[in-house]
């Protein structure tokens, strides 16, 4: 089974890198869009990281993940 993953890239408030993945993202991926999103985001304060607020974008990207489940005897 193959699972997609968007993975948006923050910075904080530290410099350091924050992600955050959302499952079966909608494609073809509209950078636009997810730029503006990442703006609200940014914007609206909504998430909490260790390192302080979330100040700016780094980047985004679509993740593919191959998982093959094993069935336990």
């Amino acid at each position: 089974m193959m699972a997609r993953t968007l993975e948006l890239q923050f910075l904080n408030e530290d410099a350091k890198t924050v992600t955050i993945r959302l499952d079966a993202p909608v494609e073809p991926a509209n950078s636009a869009s997810i730029a503006a999103a990442m703006d609200v985001v940014i914007a609206q304060n909504i998430f909490n990281t260790n390192g302080g607020n979330l100040v700016s974008k780094k980047g985004a990207r679509i993740v593919d993940r191959s998982e093959s489940p094993i069935t336990l005897i």
